[in-house]
Parts: structure tokens; C-alpha cells; sequence
């Protein structure tokens, strides 16, 4: 009897890292990847004009059953592992999320001044919501709730900072071998990148790793993404507390 395949959903906000994550993952070759596959359901529920809307509502299913369905059947190339890459907005309140006990889930957070600087060069106006770290404290809260434990929290900053040292923790904690492939990958998009790729992924599309730590600092905001800021940093400092790194 075969191994039954190791399916990591990853959860984390916008501009957090999460594409080179899905890279990383991406280049061990062992590991199949699925880019935000719940983004059309989410644009579609909440009919949000984000980037590319169209396309992204053409490109996915509109139904969160549907997709969970496919993120639970057969993995892309019989590969043994599965990383999918999920933003935490995008799993709406009224989502099913029975599915989330079929498989292994972590967190990906980032200092929210850092994000926000990201995240305000892409779009012109920003809410709390927009970042997911409201939502991604309540999924961290109701995953380890019925895991009985803290789920695996990595921090951007402690990856770019020891990127072998912080993914090794993560991979173990996940029942995952480690391997210095995850470190490198090559420049230019992918088949699997969701189609949105244009509008956002400008920077991990010229990256060939993780990058210099100085890409986690958080510069100086306006007052008004200031006050975003300081709305969001009680929800992550509430996971920096378990995080890996």
C-alpha cells in the first residue's frame, strides 16, 4: 500500500512571502503546488474588484465546495506532497471548513508594517481586511483548536534571515525531509501560477531565492497605514508567539 500524500495548506496574507514559499516547495521536485485556489469563490462571493477579476474568476471555480473537493482528490503528477498556497481572506466565514482536518496546515505571517508598505505600492486604497491577519489569527485559533496544538508558524523574516535553518523546522514539523533544493529555484514565472501572476508577482518572477533579510524591514508609513498597522500587530504578535524560527 502506497503512502498517502502529505498535503501542506499554507495560510498567510498578501505580500508575506508566499510565493516565494510556493518556489520553494516547488523546486524540491517531489512536491506538487496550487496557487490560491480559492480566490475566484472568494471574488465571486464578495464581488471585489481586485486585479484582474475577470481572468481570475474565469480561470478557478466559483464553488468553495468544488474546490475543496479537488484540494482532497487525486495530487497533481501523483506527487507526494502537496503544497497549496491559500490567503487567509479568502476563506470566508461561510466557507466549509471540515476539509481543513484532512490535511496539514501552517502559517505563514509577516510583520504588518512590512507588509503594508508591500501591499499599498500594488493597490491604492487598503482595509484591515485586505491583509488577513484578523482572519488568519481566527484559522490559527480553530486549526490548533482541533489539533489539539499549535500549528506550525514560520515568520518571513526568520526565513529570509536562515532560510535553511527555518525551513528545516518547518518540513519537520510537518513530517517533511528537508532538502537545500528548496533554497534555489529558477527565474520566470510558472504554469502554476495563478493568473493574477502579472498584477503581483513581479519580484518573485526576477527572484532565484529567498532574498537579502533587509527585505524584511518595515519602513516608515503614512499615518493612515499606520493606524492599519497597529490594528494588525495584536493578531500577529499573537502567532509570532508560536512561530518556529
Amino acid at each position: 500500500m502506497s503512502t498517502p500524500a502529505i498535503r501542506v495548506a499554507m495560510w498567510s496574507g498578501p505580500r508575506n512571502l508566499s510565493t516565494a514559499m510556493m518556489r520553494s516547495f516547488e523546486a524540491r521536485g517531489d512536491c506538487a503546488v496550487t496557487d490560491e485556489p480559492f480566490y475566484a469563490a472568494y471574488l465571486h462571493r464578495t464581488g471585489l474588484n481586485h486585479p484582474l477579476r475577470e481572468a481570475v474568476l474565469a480561470s478557478q471555480s466559483h464553488d468553495p465546495l468544488e474546490v475543496e473537493s479537488l484540494l482532497l482528490g487525486p495530487v497533481p503528477d501523483a506527487k507526494p506532497i502537496w503544497y497549496q498556497k491559500h490567503m487567509t481572506l479568502h476563506m470566508l466565514p461561510e466557507f466549509d471548513r471540515g476539509w481543513l482536518s484532512r490535511v496539514s496546515n501552517a502559517f505563514l505571517i509577516r510583520e504588518p508594517r512590512a507588509v503594508l508598505a508591500s501591499y499599498a505600492a500594488k493597490r491604492d486604497e487598503v482595509t484591515l481586511a485586505d491583509l488577513g491577519f484578523v482572519q488568519q489569527r481566527e484559522l490559527f485559533d480553530a486549526v490548533s483548536a482541533q489539533d489539539g496544538r499549535p500549528a506550525p508558524v514560520v515568520d518571513a523574516a526568520d526565513i529570509l534571515a536562515r532560510p535553511a535553518e527555518t525551513l528545516g523546522k518547518l518540513c519537520a514539523a510537518l513530517n517533511i525531509e528537508f532538502t537545500p533544493m528548496m533554497l534555489q529555484w529558477p527565474a520566470g514565472l510558472r504554469p502554476t501560477d495563478g493568473v493574477w501572476a502579472p498584477a503581483w508577482y513581479q519580484s518573485v518572477e526576477r527572484s532565484t531565492g529567498f532574498g537579502s533579510p533587509s527585505a524584511a524591514a518595515a519602513p516608515p508609513l503614512p499615518p493612515a497605514l499606520e493606524r492599519l498597522a497597529e490594528q494588525a500587530q495584536t493578531h500577529y504578535d499573537a502567532l509570532w508567539r508560536h512561530r518556529l524560527g
